[in-house]
């Protein structure tokens, strides 16, 4: 059975060729699973009854099983899905102002190991395919009632650029099914050097955040064993080597771990790093988890921190969390595994 969900543009019209239908019905498929989320071929009511019936004995529309949706008081919601291989994952759904913005996790599980993130305490169980990345998007956009996903965001469960060939895909599919602009598509990464060369040679030109959070090499490999691999100079020079478009800019991400990663030599040293590189800070004071190692700073050390990085001329925000009340805050994500 062919799962019509895993099948890319080309394929889908090499199906409908095969399956000896004119070639317009592949164009109908793509716009009922994507654009009107049919969960089956019988719900295509645009195909006759004999023609879904033909189809129905030799493929299927696979769907993302909803286990649970939790809503935070601050109207963040978190949603549990059940995927293959009794596998978890979990995606976040952002409301702020005119923007809705959906996490998404790229792998169930995560192999990174920084020790700062709840995520990475599971290990990796597998990638995801770029259908069920996409699926995610479609399922949470079925599920609401009240607009739809203006942005999408790469920051849930998993390294995206270690499931490099299906998270690409899912990009192509992103922008050219679901019709999101790359413009409102983050991918968050932690950093491996290599992959952000090549993400901008073969997907989408869609914005990239980088989970730095650290000045020295020293700390860096501690709180983020990828470091050893790609030290901060080989990655920001692979940041530098980026051509990006006119007024784009890199995100470095950084979170703010209580006398680890604070200090005002930090926030000095930052600003050396990043001195002539087109980008912008996100301050996230570490969200505290049940047998963390770690503390947040206080307001005063945040805004401190912000204010040399500022005087320095370099952008930087202060990411307020949200969801912190339903584990769906920045590094608190771990689906429930049924294996």
């Amino acid at each position: 059975m062919v799962n019509l969900k895993s099948l890319s543009t080309k394929e889908m019209e090499s199906f409908v060729r095969e399956s000896g239908l004119p070639a317009f019905r592949a164009k109908q498929i793509l716009h009922w699973i994507y654009d009107k989320g049919a969960r089956d071929i019988h719900e295509i009511t645009e195909l006759s009854k004999d023609i879904r019936t033909g189809l129905s004995e030799k493929a299927y529309i696979s769907n993302l099983q909803l286990l649970s949706r939790q809503v935070s008081e601050d109207g963040t919601e978190k949603f549990l899905f059940g995927i293959q291989d009794s596998q978890t994952i979990e995606s976040v759904l952002i409301p702020d102002e005119d923007r809705l913005t959906l996490c998404i996790s790229s792998q169930a599980g995560c192999a990174m190991g920084c020790k700062f993130c709840l995520t990475g305490k599971l290990g990796l169980k597998r990638n995801l395919k770029a259908y069920e990345i996409v699926d995610q998007i479609i399922s949470v956009g079925r599920a609401i009632q009240f607009g739809r996903i203006t942005n999408v965001v790469f920051m849930g469960m998993g390294e995206p650029l270690s499931n490099f060939e299906d998270v690409v895909d899912a990009l192509w599919r992103i922008t050219g099914l679901l019709k999101i602009s790359p413009r409102r598509i983050t991918l968050s990464t932690a950093g491996i050097a290599p992959k952000i060369i090549e993400l901008y040679e073969k997907a989408p030109m869609v914005n990239l955040a980088v989970s730095l959070n650290a000045t020295t090499d020293r700390v860096r490999d501690y709180i983020m064993p990828i470091n050893k691999t790609y030290p901060i100079n080989v990655l920001l020079d692979a940041c530098r080597r980026l051509n990006l478009p006119h007024r784009r800019r890199i995100t470095f991400e950084y979170v703010l771990l209580k006398d680890i990663n604070d200090t005002d030599d930090d926030a000095r040293r930052l600003i050396i790093l990043l001195k002539g590189m087109p980008s912008k800070v996100n301050l996230i004071p570490f969200n505290p988890y049940k047998g963390a190692e770690f503390r947040s700073p206080d307001n005063e050390r945040v805004q401190s921190f912000q204010q040399i990085l500022l005087t320095g001329g370099i952008t930087a925000l202060i990411r307020k969390s949200k969801g912190q009340d339903i584990l769906a805050a920045c590094g608190q994500l771990r689906a429930r595994y049924m294996t």
